[in-house]
């Protein structure tokens, strides 16, 4: 009888990823380092904020963090573009939902609140408040802020007809100035449920304003 012989099985090979370019690493080591500078504004506030604690929190050599930014200054003027990136981005995202709201005005109050929840704000607000004693911080602060606040009430803006537009932007400022005023001095406050219940209490009259405006309820 003859045997047949076991085919021979091939052995997988496993790709290789490719390896990362130069300028790929510079971008993540960049990256990583202004993400580590949010998060120590978050966690130590500006003052706190030191170089070598964020190449520390980066998990990069003080050499790799003094090649991409030689100070405290550079470090935080890019985190700021870094940050001003991420809120725009927040802000775009929830802007479409504009467009399949059955109630506009309550959607665009939901949204300022969603926007100005974590992180980000709270470095925003460390932020606007040592630009009040740095010069050069303040009209980085201003700049950064100002795209910001311009890419929500460009994007609301567009999605209102033409006759109600300022109306809507007046609004927008209006809310938006009462929602941090509330959420900055809740930085203070024991209990964080009470932010929330407060800036329900705001919308309400807040609607009570408008309403007849835009003929929503």
């Amino acid at each position: 009888m003859q045997s047949v012989s076991s085919p021979i099985m091939a052995t997988p090979t496993r790709a290789i990823p490719p390896r990362r370019t130069q300028e790929q690493r510079s971008a993540e080591t960049r990256a990583r380092l202004l993400d580590a500078t949010i998060e120590c504004v978050v966690r130590h506030g500006y003052a706190g904020t030191t170089t070598p604690r964020v190449a520390e929190m980066a998990g990069v050599t003080r050499g790799a963090q003094v090649h991409h930014f030689g100070s405290k200054s550079e470090l935080v003027i890019a985190a700021l573009q870094h940050l001003a990136a991420k809120r725009a981005a927040a802000v775009v995202g929830r802007v479409g939902d504009l467009t399949t709201a059955k109630d506009p005005i309550g959607t665009v109050l939901e949204i300022l609140w969603e926007i100005h929840q974590g992180p980000m704000f709270i470095a925003t607000v460390e932020l606007w408040v040592a630009g009040r004693t740095d010069p050069v911080l303040r009209r980085e602060v201003a700049k950064f802020e100002s795209i910001v606040v311009s890419n929500l009430t460009a994007a609301v803006g567009q999605l209102v007809p033409e006759d109600v537009n300022k109306p809507m932007i007046d609004f927008l400022y209006t809310a938006m100035d009462a929602l941090r005023g509330i959420l900055i001095s809740s930085f203070v406050d024991s209990d964080p449920r009470r932010a929330r219940h407060r800036w329900e209490r705001a919308a309400a009259d807040l609607r009570r304003l408008v309403d007849p405006i835009f003929g929503s309820g």
